[in-house]
């Protein structure tokens, strides 16, 4: 199994083609997609560098769910794409995912989101996935547990899939070293300079690089980043708590989400029920702290679709930063000045699952300098122009 134990500390280079602000599961993507896709014999220096330790951020705190139910077909056609590298990765990286397809099954009951389950659904299954409409009866075959009274429609798609996270940073940062990137730890960026509209040079605390293109991958910490380099983001970090109870005999194949609140939870290849729910009320800061409340407002939302846990003891609690835009939606590529500098933030609670795909698709942008068609709609210009984008099936 492939393990990844940073280098002695050594100094920073004095000059890469490439570096990449976050090391996260993003970062690490577009790292190991751009050394991996690089014409034979071309030469490409590529550092990253994180102001914390690897999996510390949201790709270390998330559960694990990648999924292509979606309901706009940018999203599909993505998370399609990203389940297939997702499925390939522990042979391709050699180590260990826990990777599962138990498939995701989405519950609604309010009426529009009945609705936009419905609509969602047809999509899907117009894109090519196995994607089936169920009503509550159906869904309480899947999963025996969940009350049908509280289910007004179901979709599953059984291709959906989970995994365990950490090894997808250690597998990217292995394979990405092993490829010649440098991956630099506990090294904050202080300053992105840019002379003449072009990236320059990115200082940290411990030293400068020389650099023409810079990929800001740094989650719900973006905004700041972009700021050294006089680029305004308007994501906002959230709070998002997640707990995991005692372990139990083997009882549950898919994740099940709740539409109408929020509620999503999975159990893992320990038996734990791991899973989260929705708080408006979580605030919008870098408060990475536990809450009495997320545990009430989890309990409730499980009990209610599932009453017979009304025993299930919680064994652990903890929090990270989802990334949230204004629309709910991603800020992917480069921004319109200065150039060299690209984006791949705002995913919500969805990087995790998408950094796969964006990864490949950053990393032939940057190479070939041709900008992948399909992420165009993410581009930071449309919240100036407002040309803002909708996508219902967000969970969390």
């Amino acid at each position: 199994m492939a393990t990844f134990a940073p280098p002695p500390r050594r100094p920073l280079p004095e000059a890469a083609d490439v570096v990449v602000i976050g090391a996260g599961v993003m970062g690490l993507s577009v790292a190991y997609q751009l050394l991996r896709a690089r014409r034979a014999g071309q030469r490409l220096h590529v550092v990253v560098v994180d102001q914390g330790y690897l999996a510390g951020g949201a790709s270390g705190r998330n559960g694990g769910g990648v999924r292509a139910q979606w309901s706009t077909e940018l999203n599909i056609e993505l998370m399609r794409e990203s389940l297939t590298l997702c499925a390939a990765f522990a042979r391709e990286h050699r180590i260990h995912t826990w990777f599962r397809r138990g498939g995701y099954l989405f519950v609604a009951k309010e009426p529009a989101k009945v609705a936009m389950l419905e609509a969602s659904a047809a999509l899907q299954r117009r894109c090519g996935l196995a994607t089936e409409l169920l009503d509550a009866s159906r869904a309480a075959e899947l999963v025996p547990e969940l009350d049908p009274e509280q289910i007004g429609r179901a979709s599953y798609n059984p291709d959906d899939a989970v995994v365990f996270p950490w090894p997808f940073i250690w597998g990217y940062a292995d394979s990405a070293t092993r490829l010649g990137a440098e991956v630099h730890p506990f090294t904050e960026v202080i300053a992105v300079e840019h002379t003449g509209g072009r990236i320059d040079r990115v200082v940290t605390q411990r030293g400068s690089i020389r650099a023409p293109v810079v990929v800001n991958a740094a989650g719900a910490y973006s905004p700041q980043v972009a700021t050294l380099a006089g680029v305004t983001l308007p994501n906002t970090p959230h709070r998002h708590e997640i707990c995991a109870s005692e372990p139990l005999k083997a009882w549950l194949t898919p994740l099940v989400a709740d539409l109408d609140t929020g509620l999503y939870f999975s159990q893992s290849s320990r038996g734990e029920l791991v899973g989260g729910v929705s708080d408006p009320r979580a605030p919008d800061d870098h408060d990475q702290g536990s809450s009495a409340r997320f545990l009430a407002l989890y309990s409730r939302a499980l009990l209610r679709l599932c009453p017979r846990l009304e025993r299930l003891k919680v064994l652990r609690q903890w929090a990270g930063l989802y990334d949230l835009t204004p629309d709910r939606n991603p800020i992917v590529g480069e921004v319109d000045e200065p150039s060299g500098f690209f984006q791949a933030s705002g995913f919500m609670g969805h990087g995790f699952m998408m950094a796969p795909v964006i990864g490949k698709c950053l990393a032939q942008a940057i190479l070939t300098g041709t900008p992948d068609p399909r992420l165009a709609p993410w581009h930071l210009r449309r919240f100036a122009s407002g040309e803002l984008l909708d996508e219902g099936m967000i969970i969390g």
